[in-house]
């Protein structure tokens, strides 16, 4: 393409870290097919949404973004319109029925055919719709453009092989595959090269992973290796679930330096009798038992969860269950969601469906204790001095405070002040891998770190959601991760994620059982 005929493109995703991931396979796709992300605040030429199907208002979220696009498609027939991911791969026609005006409806297992989708419809002039039943390529084999120059996520699976009765996640992504362990670490190795300092291991149901070859510790054995590749300073994983969660996992995470101690384990619900017709492999006493081993052998772990309110048949003396669990596991946050149909699953034809007042008032009281135990857990660590990585994004506020954002080893969200004044006049003294924070060496001033760089704070105020610490920062390490943010900082972006998309990727999933199996 010259460049007066090059396109631009935008990705809209929503839903779980998966459609997170997928997104920059799109956005890759679409670059080496010659594509250029959208400047910021222009219409873009392609407009692709990656669709979460869920929860219920996910419909009513895509087809209402998809109106908006209707009048602009109609004064620019040019403008493409694509829609993938699991709604598309639920629906197919019926996008197309609903909003006549998209170009593309494609599926979760053939991502890598958008850019050969989008040219056919603008040469044949009509709707292309193309639903693969299975996957034919590992989506990790496709081109990627990460979102971020330090973190990545890195899949080791995807499907899920469980039947939980509240999700459609198994049905649209099909059964568990699985990459072979030399695959994912030539991955991160390459990416580890490339600056990156921390990845996030991800599957719908990660510790299941090396069911497809008979390998029960593959999982565990998998992070152990993780912890031998030189420079890799973080590695996280998400969603595992309860029922496979073992002993061998745990001492891998307590015994591998770089493998965080952050857990999110999904609970759904504390009551054994809802467990069952959820058709969840465990029960209450086995997953406050995994709390309690993951606390002996991490004692400072952050353990987050997600928690449905309402399943159908839920009683009071069940929802109080779920009470004592989240009283008992003492999470440090939980995405709590209230249930609502999803055609298709078994769930949604359910008998006693609970009033949706009754689930509104179990939501609060849910949402009041699970963030009341999270500030008292985030009060514990006032005056502790952590060391964060340096994120971009994650502080909405910081321009206006004055500043910073990052990660703990735990995943908690900090905001410091970007007060450098302790490290001194020359600021050698303060870096612990010897370089100075110029390049002469000596400076009046230091220089601001950058994203993917380490600064050790104290902790001086806590928050339900966050951390503060107020007081001046006690070092910089600056980093090959900074380095290769600062290397491309000045690149656009053509991924619009809707969360928070630089630094470590936090567990924000559009509903629990999209990110577990």
């Amino acid at each position: 393409m010259t460049d007066a005929a090059i396109r631009t493109y935008e990705v809209r995703t929503y839903g779980c870290q998966m459609n997170v991931h997928d997104s920059e396979r799109l956005t890759g796709l679409l670059e080496t097919a010659g594509y250029a992300a959208v400047p910021e605040g222009e219409q873009a030429d392609v407009v692709v949404f990656n669709t979460c199907a869920v929860r219920e208002n996910a419909d009513n979220k895509l087809y209402g973004n998809l109106s908006h696009l209707a009048p602009i498609k109609a004064a620019n027939p040019d403008l493409q319109i694509a829609v993938g991911g699991c709604l598309a791969q639920k629906d197919r026609a019926t996008i197309t029925r609903k909003a006549p005006y998209v170009d593309v409806v494609f599926g979760t297992h053939n991502i890598g055919s958008l850019p050969v989708l989008l040219e056919r419809a603008r040469v044949q002039k009509e709707a292309q719709v193309e639903i693969l039943e299975s996957l034919e390529v590992f989506p990790s084999t496709l081109p990627t453009k990460r979102d971020s120059a330090y973190a990545a996520w890195v899949s080791i699976s995807v499907g899920c092989n469980n039947t939980c009765t509240f999700c459609i996640v198994p049905a649209l992504r099909g059964k568990e595959k699985d990459r072979r362990p030399g695959e994912i670490l030539a991955e991160v190795e390459a990416l580890v090269a490339d600056g990156v300092t921390e990845i996030t291991l991800l599957g719908q149901n990660v510790n299941a992973y090396g069911v497809e070859f008979g390998d029960r510790q593959a999982f565990s054995k998998l992070l152990r290796a993780c912890g031998e590749i030189e420079g890799l300073e973080r590695v996280r994983f998400t969603s595992p679930h309860p029922a496979e969660f073992t002993d061998d996992v745990i001492e891998a995470m307590a015994e591998t330096p770089n493998v965080m101690p952050q857990l999110h384990m999904p609970l759904q619900s504390g009551s054994d009798r809802v467990l069952k017709a959820m058709r969840r492999s465990y029960r209450q006493k086995r997953f406050l038992g995994i709390i309690e081993r993951v606390r002996a052998a991490m004692p400072d772990a952050a353990i987050t969860t997600d928690i449905i309110v309402g399943f159908p048949g839920e009683t009071e003396e069940d929802f109080l269950e779920t009470m004592h669990v989240v009283r008992e596991a003492r999470f440090s946050g939980a995405f709590t969601f209230q249930y609502s149909k999803r055609p298709g699953t078994p769930a949604a034809t359910l008998e006693d469906q609970v009033p949706p007042e009754v689930v509104a008032d179990r939501y609060q009281r849910l949402s009041e204790l699970v963030n009341d135990i999270a500030w008292q857990e985030n009060k514990n660590l006032v005056g502790r001095t952590v060391e964060l990585m340096v994120a971009e994004g994650e502080g909405r506020k910081d321009a206006a405070t004055h500043r910073l954002s990052g990660r703990g080893p735990d995943s908690r969200l900090v905001h410091f002040a970007a007060d450098f004044s302790a490290l001194g006049e020359r600021g050698t003294s303060a870096l612990r891998d010897g370089s100075s924070l110029a390049s002469s060496g000596t400076v009046s001033k230091p220089q601001p770190v950058r994203p993917g760089d380490m600064v050790t704070v104290t902790i001086t105020q806590a928050a339900p959601h966050h951390l503060i610490a107020d007081g001046p920062v006690h070092s910089v390490r600056r980093t090959r991760a900074g380095d290769a943010w600062e290397g491309r900082s000045s690149a656009p972006k053509g991924v619009g994620l809707g969360m928070p998309s630089i630094g470590a990727p936090a567990p924000l999933p559009e509903a629990p059982s999209c990110s577990i199996g």
